[in-house]
């Protein structure tokens, strides 16, 4: 196995597109070999711009980031989305797939276009998108586009892998105080208002640059803009707002929030990390926890206790951490 991510990754830095697919699909299996494969390609990455695209269903995301698509490309700039989206309860895989998504751009050698299932895990959704956004990222895109198909907290930490997040509504979605009880008013560095055309659009304007102009402290102040996607228009002013937001933040760019973030994307693979070992390590037989487990099972042993005597155990705790780094047997 370990010849074959050598060869997939020789692969990878060809810019071999198989390869980058198959690295991701890694990725989304949560196999043993995504941490070493991160180890190599991370000094590759953080040359990428990530546009964030979220809002409620029904929005219009998808048809905005169609032609977001198109924009850069005529910038001929090398785009990747990132669309993240319900998993079907039956095969855990995509509901909607990469094709049905953005036709326009599935064969143009610019674009790579993947779907990211949730797969009912929750709280492995943000490590799995930021591998992924690396993977990308390190494979030579210039902008990277995130959709996700709702407004939950799981995607608000998505979002967190954002340079600019673009927060979209249309009229018939509620007024602006729906959109600050779902948390997108901490988040949205832009207001796009889609489907401008419709009956209540200047309503939504105004109440969300009034809940723009309520936030506390000065700095970047999001501008709310108006497009009907579907006609492209408003996009090209879409557009020069991220662009203008992108340079705000090249010019306002804050050691300390630098420091924050890698701070938490540590924590974040530490936790998932040993959450994932452990997993295998039981998958494999590791003697230790297994006897823990066991006990755990018939309920003569509480979690709590259980999880404490396995971390006071070294030779238990080793064992865990290295029988984890491999796949479980039989596979």
């Amino acid at each position: 196995m370990a010849q074959n991510i050598k060869t997939l990754l020789e692969r990878f830095a060809r810019r071999d597109r198989l390869a980058l697919a198959r690295l991701i699909t890694l990725v989304e299996n949560r196999a043993a070999q995504v941490a070493s494969v991160m180890e190599e390609i991370y000094a590759a990455t953080g040359r990428a711009f990530i546009v964030g695209v979220t809002g409620a269903p029904g929005a219009g995301k998808s048809t905005l980031v169609n032609l977001l698509i198109a924009k850069y490309r005529a910038q001929n700039k090398i785009v990747a989305v990132l669309a993240i989206d319900p998993s079907s309860p039956f095969s855990g895989g995509a509901v909607l797939g990469d094709r049905v998504r953005m036709t326009d751009h599935y064969r143009d050698p610019g674009v790579y276009i993947r779907s990211l299932s949730t797969r009912g895990h929750h709280g492995g959704l943000s490590r799995a998108a930021r591998e992924i956004v690396k993977l990308l990222d390190a494979f030579g895109h210039d902008v990277i586009i995130i959709e996700t198909v709702g407004v939950g907290q799981t995607e608000l930490s998505v979002m967190d892998l954002a340079d600019t997040t673009v927060v979209v509504t249309v009229p018939e979605g509620g007024d602006g105080v729906q959109v600050m009880k779902a948390g997108l008013n901490e988040i949205a560095d832009l207001f796009v208002v889609n489907k401008a055309d419709r009956d209540g659009a200047d309503r939504i304007k105004a109440e969300l640059e009034l809940s723009v102009h309520l936030r506390p402290g000065d700095g970047w102040r999001p501008p709310v803009l108006m497009t009907q996607a579907a006609n492209d228009i408003g996009v090209d002013a879409l557009v020069a707002a991220i662009g203008r937001h992108a340079e705000y933040m090249r010019t306002q760019r804050s050691p300390a929030r630098e420091r924050e973030r890698r701070t938490r994307e540590f924590i974040e693979v530490l936790t998932s990390e040993l959450e994932e070992r452990a997993t295998r390590a039981l998958g494999n037989g590791a003697r230790g926890a297994e006897r823990v487990l066991g006990a755990v099972r018939e309920g003569s042993l509480n979690p709590y206790s259980a999880a404490r005597r396995v971390i006071e155990d070294r030779a238990a705790l080793s064992e865990l951490i290295e029988a984890g780094g491999s796949e479980p047997a039989g596979e």
